[in-house]
């Protein structure tokens, strides 16, 4: 089952798909994610960072304390771990299977990750070898949305 479509019945809106990765991966690096700092990465003013939290909020994806910041509940950060699976999983078949050079992936993939079906999604991970990695070196969540181990080197 596609964890966009588990919210509502229907299928999360890109714009909202676009806020929960970037709170995700901002939140990796300080949570809560204030509003400011969401605004300045999806280049939008205060306001509509703000507004859209409380969207997010209101479906039960994010949890907001006013001048404290938001952070993602845990229906709001498996969307935004699938969107990123969708995201680099189809950077890594760009490149390697349709050879867009490596620099154009990221805007191709950006278009494309909110319309991949969950059997098209497994068919590409599959046809890859379940690769762990997109081809920037980023970690590619699997199936289950688990995060790939980390090595010992």
């Amino acid at each position: 089952m596609a964890y966009t479509r588990l919210v509502s019945k229907e299928p999360l809106s890109d714009a909202i798909q676009h806020y929960l990765r970037e709170i995700y991966k901002l939140g990796l690096e300080r949570s809560p994610v204030t509003i400011s700092a969401l605004a300045q990465a999806q280049g939008v003013a205060p306001a509509s960072a703000s507004g859209m939290v409380k969207k997010l909020a209101a479906l039960g994806l994010a949890e907001h304390a006013r001048y404290r910041g938001v952070t993602l509940t845990a229906a709001g950060e498996r969307v935004a771990v699938e969107v990123i699976r969708h995201h680099r999983l189809l950077e890594l078949y760009l490149a390697e299977t349709l050879g867009v050079h490596v620099d154009d992936v990221h805007e191709e993939a950006d278009r494309l990750e909110h319309v991949l079906s969950e059997e098209l999604e497994a068919r590409i991970d599959r046809a890859l070898g379940f690769p762990t990695h997109d081809p920037h070196g980023d970690p590619i969540p699997d199936a289950n949305l688990e995060w790939p181990s980390v090595q010992a080197g």
